[in-house]
């Protein structure tokens, strides 16, 4: 008789996952049953804001539908079923049939990969039954906020409560269909995954799209009229708004699986093995946004959920459940993003960050351009890196930019990964030619003034 591996999550990691092990193992073998509480799978939640600004059309983000992975993987996939148990002593999971009355529905499993996701962090002060406030974590809020912003009336303006990467995202998305937007953020600058001397560049940007950008400022309430909402009270003033878009941090998804006792680590996310095995639980794996990691810069656990790591871990526990030998071996923290025309990037540690890991540490900023200087269009670009005294090995490496200049991270993000050194870097050979790269690619000319302050310290 085949062995039965359940899928709590149809995304990413739960359906890399699914069509790994199918891969390796026939239905003959493996059966696969895998459980989404929404309408998609597969698809990618990071293209929402530009399917919401009328950049692409919501079908481009799904990646792989339901039918397909039945039909080419064999796949049982069931939407709008909602695990709300997992039994590990009886080996079943138990979920609702959302589309028939909550119908209980009970599955047992051999195999059982946990890929909840994440869950939005909703501040007490936006849980409201009036209309108008909005997450944009899934492909289903994307549909309810595109809804209603295509509703009548139709919105005017917006705030963004947020400035990291999903609240500048959309912020740009509201002004690109035309409304009047405020964007909130608590911190002193919008996009504090870089330090803030970049993120005042950020900031600049935002301001001039028109976006009204307010920092330091803390929420306290809604204000609603005619059961929607009309405005964002602060410990100051009442921000006039049509629609609210929360762009507030997630969290990791572990409710059942903190209920079926499996191990939750101190970032909040499940715990696993470089295989992505739960720790102390046989036969029970867990990927994306709902387990921890770890960085490999420091050597202590993290959460960082992206949709890059979630592919991977699915891909790794896939398989390893279908017989194979696969390891995640950790993350540096790299990410992107553009706002406008600026682009903005980073990987391994802030400053803070490096502080708090114990590091003693130098860094250097230098100004430069992405092609060379004299070529038509030249565009501005800084670099920051950060270098530990003594070793001089890279800690940690910010860009912000245009045009050409955001995926030069990924060279830094090798350079990182593999524990290279400042003085090692400035030697790299790199590409160049006048259409990409000054003579002396920007890369290489902070890893050589970084080597530079190293020398006479």
């Amino acid at each position: 008789m085949a062995d039965r591996l359940i899928v709590i999550g149809g995304d990413a990691a739960g359906m890399s996952a699914a069509s790994q092990a199918r891969r390796r193992r026939d239905r003959d073998d493996l059966e696969i049953i895998a459980f989404e509480r929404g309408h998609f799978t597969s698809y990618s939640a990071c293209g929402i804001p530009y399917w919401i600004s009328g950049l692409v059309d919501y079908n481009e983000l799904i990646i792989r539908d339901p039918e397909t992975h039945r039909r080419e993987h064999q796949i049982d996939v069931r939407l709008r079923h909602e695990v709300v148990k997992i039994d590990l002593d009886r080996r079943e999971v138990v979920a609702r049939d959302l589309e028939n009355g909550g119908r209980e529905v009970r599955e047992s499993f051999d195999e059982l990969v946990y890929a909840a996701g994440a869950v939005p962090t909703v501040p007490d002060w936006a849980r409201t039954d009036a209309g108008g406030v909005f997450g944009v974590q899934t492909l289903d809020d994307g549909k309810a906020l595109r809804h209603w912003l295509e509703g009548d009336p139709k919105p005017k303006r917006a705030v963004v409560v947020g400035g990291g990467y999903i609240g500048v995202e959309m912020a740009e998305a509201m002004i690109e269909r035309g409304l009047a937007v405020t964007l909130v953020e608590r911190g002193e600058q919008p996009m504090s995954t870089v330090d803030p001397d970049m993120g005042r560049m950020v900031r600049d940007a935002l301001d001039g799209l028109g976006i009204d950008v307010r920092t330091g400022v803390t929420i306290t309430g809604l204000t609603t009229e005619g059961g929607r909402v009309s405005g964002v009270r602060t410990s100051e003033v009442t921000i006039p708004a049509d629609v609210v878009v929360l762009g507030t941090g997630v969290r990791p998804n572990v409710r059942l699986a903190a209920e079926a006792g499996l191990p939750i680590g101190p970032t909040g996310g499940i715990r696993t093995d470089l295989r992505m095995r739960v720790i102390g639980a046989p036969g029970v794996w867990a990927a994306g946004d709902c387990v921890e990691t770890l960085h490999k810069t420091t050597g202590q656990p993290v959460y960082v959920p992206l949709g890059t790591h979630a592919n991977k871990q699915g891909r790794v526990a896939g398989i390893n459940i279908g017989g194979g030998y696969a390891t995640f071996p950790g993350v540096i923290g790299t990410a992107v993003t553009r706002v406008c025309d600026l682009e903005v990037a980073r990987t391994g540690l802030l400053e803070p960050e490096a502080r708090i890991a114990g590091f003693e540490f130098i860094t250097v900023t230098v100004e430069s351009t992405s092609t060379a200087s004299y070529f038509p269009d030249a565009a501005k670009m800084t670099v920051k890196l950060i270098a530990e005294k003594g070793t001089g090995r890279l800690l940690g490496a910010q860009i912000v930019g245009r045009s050409q200049s955001a995926k030069r991270i990924d060279t830094l993000a090798v350079a990182l990964w593999n524990k290279m050194t400042v003085d090692e870097m400035s030697m790299l050979d790199l590409g160049y030619a006048p259409p990409y790269s000054p003579v002396w690619d920007p890369v290489l000319v902070a890893a050589r003034k970084a080597v530079d302050i190293l020398h006479s310290t």
